[in-house]
């Protein structure tokens, strides 16, 4: 999950650099052609911050536990798969970030995919990698797998339709088990948001007019399929130390809307719905999990 606390520490990062950089509309309209400054200054600011995220992942993440040869470990069965989630969402988001940040500089669609759309594989292979050499992680193959499938998930996308008809979204809801187990699962929101996989819903949210091609069907309504789980105090369903943990899947369907088809000519309202619109938007809900069991939600966040 730590490529989740990557992911949110660059997108708001970027995100504010570049709405700091100017009140002027007309700065944040993408380039027509190549702007070199603004490339460099996306280049040098991307390059500046994966540099510092990772420096500070190593003092205050990896710094408290002994380093150890590289290996490699198989955790694809622990916490039901949500981890690994987690890294599909920060890399598809993550690569999003990129490509549109090099779209802003007038970059080529080509290399906007090629550079910008790996940012996030890149910067979470190098993460992953700083796992092979901790005694308390390891470098995971599935994790690999996951961040590869986020990056695809976009890429394939862009050559495929030219444009995003299925996104990546993200939501959650405070559960009781972070006070049952706050040194793992969060103490306080700002950490049980991160933390608690038992709280987080990922959602593949995909628009119906871009599939259906229908004037009857407003231009940003999507139908949302979401992934979540619950009942889990730790990764291992074996562990010896929790053993009465009620493990269960979750399977949503809902609406969502997708904001960055909503039509505005203010390039700064563009640029706030294109940092929101990584959240999924409540609406009823429809839940079914591995038990058999259906409930249905009014309002589901």
């Amino acid at each position: 999950m730590k490529g989740f606390y990557c992911y949110i520490i660059l997108f708001l990062a970027v995100s504010h650099s570049l709405l700091s950089q100017s009140k002027i509309d007309t700065f944040l309209k993408p380039s027509d052609s190549l702007n070199s400054p603004r490339r460099n200054a996306v280049v040098i600011t991307e390059t500046a911050l994966a540099t510092a995220t990772l420096f500070g992942l190593n003092q205050l993440w990896y710094a408290d536990y002994s380093r150890s040869n590289f290996k490699t470990i198989n955790d694809s069965g622990e916490w039901l798969q949500m981890d690994k989630m987690g890294h599909v969402f920060s890399s598809y988001q993550l690569g999003r970030l990129g490509a549109n940040t090099f779209n802003w500089a007038g970059v080529r669609k080509k290399d906007q995919l090629l550079y910008g759309s790996t940012l996030g594989l890149g910067f979470l292979t190098a993460v992953e990698v700083m796992d092979g050499f901790s005694d308390e992680w390891g470098f995971s193959w599935t994790d690999m797998v996951a961040n590869v499938t986020g990056t695809g998930l976009y890429v394939g996308q862009e050559l495929l339709w030219k444009e995003q008809r299925i996104l990546l979204k993200y939501s959650f809801s405070r559960t009781e088990f972070a006070q049952q187990r706050p040194d793992r699962l969060g103490n306080g929101f700002s950490e049980e948001f991160l933390k608690d996989y038992n709280g987080q819903t990922y959602w593949l949210s995909a628009n119906i007019n871009s599939f259906l091609k229908t004037k009857s069907i407003p231009n940003w309504l999507n139908l949302a399929f979401g992934y979540g789980a619950d009942g889990m105090l730790t990764g291992d369903a074996n562990d010896t130390l929790f053993l009465n943990q009620n493990r269960t899947r979750q399977y949503y369907l809902s609406l969502d809307v997708d904001l960055s088809r909503i039509k505005t000519n203010s390039n700064v309202l563009k640029i706030i719905f294109d940092v929101f619109n990584v959240i999924k938007v409540p609406f009823p809900t429809l839940e079914l999990n591995n038990k058999g069991r259906v409930k249905l939600h009014y309002f589901y966040f």
